[in-house]
């Protein structure tokens, strides 16, 4: 989507740990940590083809990813990513968020085809009412 509307369209990742998860919380930790160096997808890639996530599954992944390990082990503690995290989380209780991944387009809630077919027909639909308000 990003490479078919560059101009149009823009891509926000949120995090939104469940509580029921016990590794979401330290898995979104880790991965603003990662972030912190560059390194956000891909640590966030390697989590998500780990398999079930142990306490040691993201130290695994940074020294993996080349990551500096003392900046990684102090930015998953820092109290700025656990603040960010928390304000993601309040953020999607606000858009009635429930599940993991939830898709928003122009600030409303995706509930089409999630296929690429599905989400550009959607991102067409809202900049052609965008494009008509603007007339």
């Amino acid at each position: 989507m990003l490479e078919n509307n560059p101009d149009k369209v823009k891509l926000v990742f949120k995090n939104f740990p469940l509580s029921f998860h016990k590794q979401a919380l330290p898995a979104a930790q880790a991965a603003l940590a990662a972030h912190n160096q560059g390194k956000f997808w891909e640590f966030h890639d390697r989590i998500f083809a780990a398999g079930p996530l142990q306490d040691d599954t993201y130290k695994k992944i940074a020294t993996a990813l080349g990551l500096d390990m003392t900046k990684f082990e102090a930015d998953q503690k820092s109290p700025l990513i656990r603040s960010r995290i928390m304000n993601d989380l309040q953020q999607g209780r606000q858009a009635e968020v429930n599940s993991t991944p939830s898709i928003f387009i122009n600030g409303w809630r995706f509930e089409g085809q999630r296929t690429p077919q599905g989400f550009q027909q959607k991102i067409d639909e809202e900049l052609a009412q965008l494009k008509n308000t603007k007339k």
